[in-house]
């Protein structure tokens, strides 16, 4: 079948272990089904892959992608969720200490067909292009987590999200706005502000600018260079929720004493479960919010997707078509 795959790892050049052929067709274990893929998207994920982060030499060639809507073997139209957890494990996947994702020990999306637990698909409602679907499991599951699951944030509450432009970023500032929230959205980059705007944040601002008024929560997926801001921003008992440090791990000062005397949470959040996706594919279904979709793209054409995520280029989500 055909298959976009990672053959190699190159830390200073990923696209050089990059692969668009042929790979023989899945085989499906007790429990598991076939999805004929329709669409996938591509994450930066994908790009790690590709440098040797998550993804163990023995285990290429590995197909990439996480992403992906299309036709199960009995005909319906559907989301694949992401996280596959170990056939023990009950309860939310996400903190299954075993898990992984597709394509870091199971074959990935980018291909004609991918094999998942039967457990992992879910129904995709006809509202929803398999283009818009395919955009999901990944950054916009993260995103709901982020706001309604560990975020716990209600209609009328304030969010501040952290560098609009981002996957997850513009994902929080849709479906935020979707649920009610009043949006505030930063990012360094004029145009990036116009277009966080036009997806729903009432107010925008530039990087570590001062708020017209404390936040009830922050999500921050930046780090280093906002996450002194992010903490200045709460109101007290205020939350930040962190899933991702794009500009680094290490911050010059935790504002440890700001978190211990406004009495303020800092909660991870990574991913989602399969009951939080079909509530997202739900929620767009009845608001009629739609992800961000930069370019579409025949998967024979996936190289020149890669290239546009490696080189920074994009707002909203590559998508790749079967």
């Amino acid at each position: 079948m055909f298959a976009v795959y990672a053959e190699s790892f190159s830390t200073d050049d990923p696209l050089s272990g990059l692969v668009v052929g042929e790979r023989p067709d899945p085989e499906v274990p007790d429990g598991w089904t076939t999805v004929t893929v329709k669409a996938a998207a591509l994450n930066h994920h994908d790009i790690w892959s590709l440098r040797g982060v998550g993804l163990r030499e023995e285990a290429l060639p590995m197909i990439l992608g996480c992403d992906a809507a299309g036709i199960d073997e009995d005909g319906n139209e559907v989301v694949i969720h992401a996280v596959i957890s170990d056939p023990s494990w009950t309860g939310d996947e996400t903190l299954d200490p075993k898990r992984s994702l597709l394509s870091e020990r199971h074959q990935g999306t980018f291909a004609d067909k991918v094999v998942v637990p039967k457990g992992n698909v879910v129904p995709k409602p006809e509202s929803l292009s398999f283009e818009e679907a395919a955009c999901l499991p990944t950054a916009w599951l993260t995103a709901y987590r982020m706001l309604f699951v560990q975020g716990g944030l209600k209609p009328g509450d304030t969010v501040l999200v952290q560098g609009a432009g981002g996957g997850v970023a513009t994902a929080l500032i849709t479906l935020a706005h979707a649920g009610g929230l009043r949006v505030y959205a930063t990012s360094r980059d004029e145009q990036k502000r116009k277009r966080a705007a036009e997806l729903g944040a009432d107010e925008v601002f530039e990087s570590n600018a001062r708020l017209p008024q404390r936040v009830d929560a922050v999500m921050e997926t930046v780090g280093k260079a906002t996450w002194s801001h992010s903490v200045k921003s709460l109101r007290p008992g205020g939350k930040i929720v962190i899933s991702g440090t794009t500009s680094g791990a290490d911050v010059d000062s935790a504002e440890l004493t700001r978190v211990f005397f406004l009495q303020l949470q800092v909660i991870g959040s990574t991913m989602g479960t399969r009951t939080e996706l079909a509530s997202l594919v739900n929620l767009l279904d009845v608001t009629g919010a739609r992800p961000v979709i930069d370019q579409v793209l025949p998967m024979e054409k996936a190289r020149d997707g890669f290239a546009a995520m490696a080189s920074g280029d994009l707002f909203g989500k590559v998508v790749f078509t079967r």
